[in-house]
């Protein structure tokens, strides 16, 4: 018996018919468009890989900018005394 992965149940509850096409090895006739599909999913999963990368370096020079400046307002007000 063939074990049955997680992808083929999630293409039988998107549909049932293109799963039955599939397992009796039917080839889909809009090729181009899933190609092109997956290319898209491609560079927006880039994008967004992207996105969160900058947010995190964003938070970091935050940070590095509030430590340097709580370092600069303590020296500056311990030299004052």
């Amino acid at each position: 018996m063939k074990p049955i992965r997680a992808s083929e149940i999630g293409s039988y509850l998107y549909c049932r018919r293109a799963w039955w096409y599939h397992l009796n090895g039917h080839e889909s006739a809009n090729r181009a468009e899933l190609a092109a599909g997956t290319e898209l999913h491609r560079r927006h999963g880039r994008k967004i890989l992207a996105a969160g990368l900058l947010r995190s370096l964003a938070w970091a020079v935050l940070l590095i900018a509030l430590v340097l400046g709580t370092i600069y307002l303590t020296s500056s007000m311990l030299q004052g005394l």
